[in-house]
């Protein structure tokens, strides 16, 4: 593969800390290493990585970025989900409402532990150090030179911290000034991934989906389920999505209630349902709200930079969690290759305001999807046909957009519009 790193603009270059090794704290390193910035270490608290998680989808947006920034993304295609389509079907019998191509939603999906694992061996490929059992207890936002302070006592310093740190972000209470805790958004899922048994292969009431990869959404009122089977049958995956009202902490990992799973999909198409029905166990994810930050980046130095779940999560509809988080690496690292060392704060703050926009078109799609999915078929009689652009995925919009070439398009005017509410000595805020 041709690749170039591209040699700083700075002299010497600037040094960044990323806090979070997640699939945004990855692709930021390897975008910021792709321009010339120095990553002195990526942080992350756990002592060891896990093949958490389940299903997770790359768009093109994302793959075009890391191809040129080294990456030999074929590493990621070769153990994604290989159907060409994805089918969206009626709840209660399975009637096909829409196909079309699955790069149409989620370009490529795989488990998202086995992405992980390639994006940190990409890191660790240009020889960015990944530190890991580093809690980070504290920020310090002083200008020019912020700090973080790991649990161990040890302090800390670079020319930018990059916070990737998730959805629970530290930093963002930080940035913000205050805590901003998570409200329900009125929906749950259950989820669960396993490698189907030899028994339930030979089960034809519960093996319609196990003879190679495929992708399938049932929809109804006010649910839908996604399913999608991997390694061809080898690994099988259902999320269903629900109305939920329970005043549950945010969390990845508490277990769900199989009876209750059970009692919501037993008017579900069969074909799918006894899958389902039978499997032991899953997770109980409340889907939880923030709004939509005002700021992204810390207010006094303004060298501290929320990036990812931390800043800008999405709903699952959208399948663009981790296309956006790589968005957001490229398009933070062309913006501090356009200043020099004592302007940073132009950079972190045109990175925001470039990359906001754009973001909540992103999140939007997923809340719109799951109306359209939620409301296409109530107070609707059994024959009457669906308009399939009713029902259909239209992330394909999205992939057409180059971060980097955004920053560099637009920056002139973002950033005399920063530099001038410097002047002005007021940041406007990203949303009232």
């Amino acid at each position: 593969m041709d690749y170039s790193r591209l040699k700083s603009p700075h002299n010497p270059p600037l040094r960044i800390i990323i806090v979070g090794a997640g699939l945004g704290g990855c692709a930021a390193a390897i975008a910021l290493h792709h321009h010339g910035h120095e990553v002195v270490a990526v942080l992350d608290k756990v002592r060891s990585f896990q093949r958490l998680g389940d299903s997770l989808g790359l768009g093109e947006n994302a793959f075009k970025l890391l191809a040129r920034w080294g990456c030999n993304v074929k590493e990621i295609q070769e153990i994604g989900n290989q159907a060409p389509t994805m089918k969206i079907r009626r709840w209660r019998d399975g009637k096909v409402l829409a196909e079309q191509p699955l790069m149409d939603m989620a370009g490529y999906i795989g488990h998202r532990g086995d992405y992980h694992d390639i994006f940190l061996k990409w890191v660790r490929e240009r020889n960015i150090l990944i530190r890991m059992g580093c809690e980070v207890t504290s920020f310090d936002d002083s200008d020019p030179t912020p700090s973080l302070t790991l649990a161990s006592g040890e302090v800390m310093t670079a020319d930018v911290i990059v916070a990737a740190d998730g959805i629970k972000s530290l930093a963002r209470h930080l940035v913000l000034g205050a805590r901003d805790d998570p409200v329900s958004s009125g929906y749950a899922c259950f989820r669960a991934y396993f490698e189907p048994s030899e028994e339930m292969k030979a089960d034809p009431s519960r093996n319609a989906f196990l003879g190679g990869d495929n992708v399938n959404f049932w929809i109804g009122p006010d649910v839908h389920v996604v399913q999608n089977t991997l390694r061809g049958g080898r690994e099988f995956n259902w999320i269903l999505t629900h109305k939920d009202d329970g005043d549950v902490p945010e969390s990845w990992f508490q277990p769900g209630d199989m009876d209750e799973v059970r009692r919501l999909v037993a008017d579900l198409d069969p074909n799918i349902r006894e899958a389902i029905k039978s499997t032991e166990k899953c997770l109980d994810w409340k889907i939880c709200y923030r709004k939509p930050l005002p700021t992204w980046v810390s207010p006094q130095s303004h060298r501290i930079v929320l990036l990812g779940d931390s800043c800008h999560a999405h709903l699952p509809t959208s399948a663009q969690g981790a296309s956006q988080a790589t968005e957001s690496a490229g398009a933070l690292a062309v913006c501090l290759s356009l200043v020099g060392r004592e302007e940073v704060k132009i950079a972190t703050r045109a990175y925001e305001k470039l990359r906001f926009p754009r973001i909540r078109v992103s999140q939007r799609h997923g809340e719109d999807l799951r109306d359209r999915w939620h409301n296409a078929l109530k107070n609707v009689e059994e024959d009457v046909e669906i308009d399939p652009e009713v029902v259909k995925i239209k992330n394909r919009p999205l992939y057409a957009f180059d971060s980097e070439q955004d920053a560099r398009d637009r920056w002139d005017e973002v950033s005399s519009r920063v530099r001038a509410e410097f002047a002005e000595g007021k940041i406007e805020p990203l949303r009232d």
